[in-house]
């Protein structure tokens, strides 16, 4: 004979098939990753995002912010220190508000360029930097995003050769020390203001120009309000694809990994995805009708170099550290 099922036998079967199901949810969940950048959608970096988003999407459901959309530029940092961010986009000159030795990254014609910047970071040098960010700010620093050198763009047609003709020129940098004494360095006068307010800062003559790299300023559409674009390449654009601390802790070492490697296979894309794209941007903005012409970089290079090493800021400066730099 077969057994009727009585209410006991109903009762114990549900549980076991509840507490089953509720198992299998749990070992199915994926923890959410926030990451916010400033940088827009149309951004190579952007791209660059979505790959690393495919990459951990076994592991990981990550929620991309844009334009600034969570967090305004300049406090992604902060909000990652407070627990209301896992990923975020940051400047080295965020990092150097806090911790001033990493003001060094941020100096003009530090770099000679892109493939010497990832040399530092990939060198004792940048293990050193590394560390100083997570155990002075919980944060892991995954890669450096290359996005362009920076140049200076402007509304008027005033040939600018050295850093003299910037003299009195109203030149737009974010805000912070570190961005404000770059401005400085090349001989404007540097004003802060928010990346998403530059295109209409430009078209109102509230500033007379900015200093961004040429993937930038394509984006952003700063050529429609400007007249000439001056390749100074003062600096080395990059930001830091960062992880906190607390979310990088909590994977095992295997996942540590894994996330690691899906970083760098993005940022290697991006990277040269930039590079190409700054070869081709000269030709496009002299097509718009800008003037794009390099000035007297030697000139640019020694006084902004003069004036940094006179600065309070090379005084917090690891000892040999630029020594370092500028021999690998």
């Amino acid at each position: 004979m077969i057994p009727t099922p009585n209410r006991r036998t109903f009762l114990a079967t549900g549980t076991a098939a509840l507490a089953l199901t509720a198992t299998g949810t749990r070992a199915q969940a994926k923890p959410t990753l926030r990451f916010s950048a400033v940088f827009s959608e149309q951004d190579i970096r952007a791209e660059m995002m979505k790959r690393f988003t495919a990459a951990v999407a076994n592991d990981y459901t990550m929620q991309n912010y844009f334009g600034g959309n969570l967090f305004k530029q300049g406090t992604e940092l902060v909000a990652m220190q407070r627990g209301n961010l896992e990923m975020g986009n940051i400047a080295p000159q965020d990092v150097s508000n806090q911790i001033p030795a990493w003001s060094i990254m941020t100096a003009a014609y530090l770099f000679r360029d892109a493939d010497h910047m990832s040399k530092v970071f990939a060198s004792d040098v940048g293990q050193q930097l590394k560390k100083m960010a997570e155990d002075q700010l919980g944060i892991r620093i995954l890669a450096p995003t290359y996005f362009g050198s920076r140049h200076v763009g402007l509304r008027g047609k005033k040939k600018i050769n050295t850093p003299a003709d910037l003299a009195g020129v109203k030149l737009r940098m974010p805000g912070g020390d570190a961005w404000q004494f770059l401005g400085r360095s090349l001989g404007a006068n540097p004003v802060p203001m928010a990346y998403a307010e530059v295109y209409t800062g430009l078209q109102t003559g509230a500033i007379d120009g900015q200093d961004n790299p040429l993937p930038n300023v394509q984006n952003m559409k700063f050529y429609e309000v400007s007249g000439q674009i001056v390749l100074t390449s003062h600096l080395v654009g990059f930001d830091l694809l960062t992880v906190s601390a607390k979310t990088w802790g909590a994977m095992s070492a295997a996942k540590q990994r894994e996330f690691q490697a899906a970083a760098d296979a993005a940022v290697g894309w991006s990277n040269a995805e930039h590079a190409k794209k700054e070869k081709e941007l000269v030709d496009f903005f002299k097509a718009q009708g800008l003037d794009v012409y390099a000035p007297d970089q030697k000139a640019f290079r020694e006084h902004a170099q003069k004036m940094y090493l006179a600065s309070d800021l090379a005084k917090s400066w690891p000892a040999g550290m630029l020594e370092k730099i500028n021999a690998l």
